[in-house]
């Protein structure tokens, strides 16, 4: 006979064997009732198994391999980045500089594209594909629809817009830069945001925003809210705006309406921060 219990876990005995066990059933009882009072013979002694020693082949030594070559510390790029005077300066610092790993791996550095004279700079994460063919920063499918953006609220790249990036070149594999590769950048990162000094700075991306505000939040509690970048370096604290990358935004239309809004709070605090 079936029981309302059986109908529940037809077809599935593990699920009955969980309801059990959450029920408190901790043993097992068969069909037959049994005598425990019957002394039954003990099952016959096995003998074990004999144990075989196993056959070791001892390698011949290997030659040691020579010890990795040690990239410069990030003190040295400090020194490289705040030697630097120009943008330009700043920029054959960045090419020259071997201490960041993703170098080697890389077809071209990637620095910078716009106008370096602008009010506002946009930083990204770091280069893709497009960019590691061509030397510029957003220049693939993402870049264009960032072009898109920032052209919707009279911005452009050719006149009023300065961009670059966290890392200076691509990762393997469009992987995320690791945060050792990062520090190696850092320095120059700051000292171009010091030398372009902006009006207003807008981080392009979640990493971008982690990485300058030093905040770890991700980059929907970051964005729509107005920080304040500053450095030794700088006259006075930069006002500083995150934005939704654009690589996002093509994999989440939905998000654009937040982006918008974000475009025109910067705007807005251009045209409040307008020169006398």
């Amino acid at each position: 006979m079936t029981t309302p219990l059986g109908e529940d876990f037809a077809g599935d005995p593990a699920a009955l064997l969980r309801w059990y066990v959450d029920a408190g059933v901790d043993e097992t009882i068969g069909d037959e009732p049994l005598n425990r009072y019957v002394t039954r013979p003990a099952a016959p002694a096995v003998a074990p198994a004999p144990v075989v020693a196993p056959v070791v082949q001892r390698a011949a030594p290997a030659t040691p391999a020579p010890p990795p070559a040690v990239a410069p510390v990030d003190a040295s790029a400090t020194q490289l980045a705040q030697a630097a005077q120009t943008v330009d300066e700043l920029r054959a610092a960045v090419e020259a500089f071997t201490g960041c790993g993703l170098k080697q791996f890389a077809s071209r550095t990637v620095f910078a594209d716009g106008n370096p004279q602008s009010r506002v700079m946009f930083i990204g994460e770091a280069p893709g594909a497009d960019e590691d063919r061509q030397g510029l920063p957003f220049v693939g499918v993402s870049g264009k629809l960032l072009d898109r953006m920032i052209e919707s609220v009279g911005l452009s790249r050719e006149t009023n817009a300065y961009i670059t990036n966290v890392v200076f070149w691509r990762p393997p594999g469009n992987r995320a830069p690791s945060d050792e590769e990062i520090a190696s950048c850092l320095p120059f990162v700051t000292r171009h945001i010091e030398l372009v000094d902006p009006a207003v700075l807008v981080l392009v991306g979640g990493l971008a925003a982690k990485t300058l505000l030093a905040k770890p939040l991700g980059i929907t509690k970051l964005r729509g809210h107005w920080y304040e970048y500053e450095t030794p370096g700088l006259p006075r604290p930069v006002p500083t705006m995150a934005l939704f990358h654009p690589a996002y935004l093509l994999r989440s239309p939905q998000q654009k309406r937040y982006a918008w809004r974000d475009l025109l709070a910067i705007r807005q605090k251009l045209s409040e921060t307008a020169p006398a």
